[in-house]
């Protein structure tokens, strides 16, 4: 959901901000007046190309900044600055960091939706066909798209197991005196896992055990000998215990080397035990040492760590085997492949008989609400085509399109096709509408919505964009009155004479609302149409 958004130096604009509201927001003025400049400044923040051209006559370079809420994300919001430079140079900061225009499309860029008749839009492209479709359906597609997925991810990792015994089998031959070889290097050898590991902690203890007996026991006695360390302290301690019986302070020293002398009993008591636990055994040592040297040359020879030596034998027992057994392997593989397909076979049928069985209630949705738009016996379509084995993916097993169909007994068209701005526009906002919440985008920005509609159409069209904006934030940019007072917000864009014409853009209440709106129905703001916009606006929020 955009918060707030703040323009400067785009177009016309030289500095205005707006603050749409959660529902319905739009925008009115005369033509020219320069509302396509502030949609130009909501492209750029969705990661939209940057024109140079949209720089302010006169100015170094202009600079869009918006604050968003995005669903799931940081409750304060997130920043997003752009700079466009009268060079073409683009500079994008989301909350301070710099970032790229990809990750602004990638990121809030998905949460806002363009509608306007000539913009990229989601609707207009098949490929977002299928997700529409899928969320719209919910769980019941959602768990058969999940088990196609993990059917497809099983079969992928079937065949690649086939390909590789296959392979493997293949070259068995040629490989088989040299894979013979390092399975018997290895074998004779006989590594253990983490065995080297074990020596290398070890072999520097055996190596200099005498040196480390005589460490230890010398440590020993100079703690526990006549006149060693554990004998004076203890004679301290008591010197001062006696003494403290005349000044007390001395007693927190004694204590003190108490809790020291304790420390110093069980280091001694523990280089015994160390001591005790020492053998010099040179029989031993060289055992060690030798095998050290046998392992050391597996590294060498298949290493660089003993998991590659471990990894080097598997590969080459998987040779011995398929020498050996090659057309067994193949053939199990083959099954196993064949089985996987199979499952993924009948997991794909499950997806396209939970999307076909989806797909005309969604038409049916969306088609009531193209009537409700006055777009007499138009029909939404949606088609489903399975698509050859090869060219499944993550999607699914078949194409999912929106198909178009004008009037009845008409040919119904890829949506792409329909030659009228105006029924694109009408038929994406009946799409959204019967998305409702399962729509993946928050925010909705429509552009010439109204492009030749009047009438009892008109304010349908009102109706039904209150109703989406029940579940989006909608901004409008309308000629409509019947759009106009249905709003929650309503900002007038207007343009100031002179030798440098300048767009402002101002929230409107109040008496400037109904003047407004009675420009919109007449073209003037005398008390006729002062009083009939007033009743419109009050019929409106009644």
């Amino acid at each position: 959901m955009i918060d707030e958004l703040h323009a400067r130096d785009v177009a016309l604009i030289r500095d205005a901000t707006i603050e749409p509201s959660e529902g319905l927001t739009v925008l009115t003025g005369e033509t020219g007046a320069g509302k396509t400049a502030l949609l130009s400044a909501i492209k750029l923040l969705v990661g939209e190309r940057a024109d140079s051209g949209a720089v302010r006559e006169g100015a170094d370079a202009l600079e869009v900044e918006g604050r968003f809420f995005v669903a799931g994300g940081d409750p304060e919001g997130c920043v997003v600055r752009r700079r466009v430079g009268a060079d073409g140079r683009s500079r994008v900061e989301v909350d301070g960091r710099m970032s790229s225009v990809r990750e602004l499309a990638e990121g809030v860029g998905r949460t806002v939706d363009l509608c306007g008749q000539h913009e990229h839009q989601r609707l207009l492209e098949a490929s977002t066909h299928v997700d529409m479709l899928d969320a719209w359906a919910g769980e019941d597609v959602a768990s058969a798209l999940a088990a196609y997925q993990g059917a497809l991810d099983a079969a992928k990792a079937a065949a690649a197991e086939l390909e590789r015994v296959r392979e493997l089998s293949q070259q068995a031959s040629e490989r088989l005196d040299e894979a013979a070889f390092v399975v018997r290097a290895i074998d004779e050898v006989d590594p253990k896992e983490g065995e080297l590991d074990e020596l290398e902690e070890e072999m520097p203890r055996a190596e200099h055990a005498e040196a480390l007996m005589r460490a230890a026991h010398g440590a020993h006695e100079l703690i526990t000998g006549d006149g060693g360390v554990e004998e004076s302290l203890a004679q301290a301690q008591d010197a001062l215990e006696d003494a403290s019986r005349y000044d007390a302070t001395l007693a927190a020293h004694a204590e003190t080397l108490g809790s020291a002398l304790i420390d110093i009993e069980d280091v001694a008591r523990e280089l015994g035990d160390y001591t005790d636990s020492l053998e010099f055994d040179p029989e031993a040592l060289e055992r060690m040492q030798e095998r050290h040297a046998r392992l050391q040359g597996l590294l060498r020879s298949y290493g660089p760590n003993m998991e590659a030596v471990f990894a080097r034998r598997q590969e080459a027992a998987e040779v011995l085997a398929a020498s050996q057994h090659g057309d067994e392997l193949v053939a199990a593989a083959k099954k196993a492949r064949d089985a996987a397909e199979q499952a993924l076979e009948e997991a794909a049928d499950a997806l396209d008989y939970a999307r076909a069985e989806a797909a005309p209630r969604l038409a049916e949705a969306v088609t009531a609400q193209m009537g409700r738009l006055e777009m007499g016996s138009a029909e939404l379509e949606v088609a489903q085509e399975r698509l050859p084995r090869a060219q499944w993916g993550r999607k699914g097993p078949s194409k999912v399109e929106f198909l178009y169909r004008p009037a009845a007994g008409l040919s119904a068209r890829p949506l792409r096709r329909i030659a009228s701005g105006g029924e694109v526009s009408r038929v994406m906002l009946a799409c959204k509408v019967a998305l409702g919440e399962a729509d993946g985008c928050e925010t909705l920005v429509f552009d010439e919505v109204d492009a030749g509609v009047g009438g009892a159409t008109a304010v349908a069209l009102a109706a039904v964009l209150s109703d989406l904006a029940r579940t989006h934030q909608v901004v409008v940019v309308t000629h409509l009155a019947q759009v106009a007072v249905a709003a929650d917000r309503h900002y007038l864009v207007s343009k100031t004479g002179g030798e440098r014409p300048e767009t402002t853009i101002s929230r409107i209440e109040g008496e400037e609302r109904v003047a407004e709106v009675a420009r919109m129905l007449s073209g003037d703001t005398g008390e006729a149409s002062l009083a009939h916009a007033r009743e419109m606006i009050g019929r409106a929020s009644a």
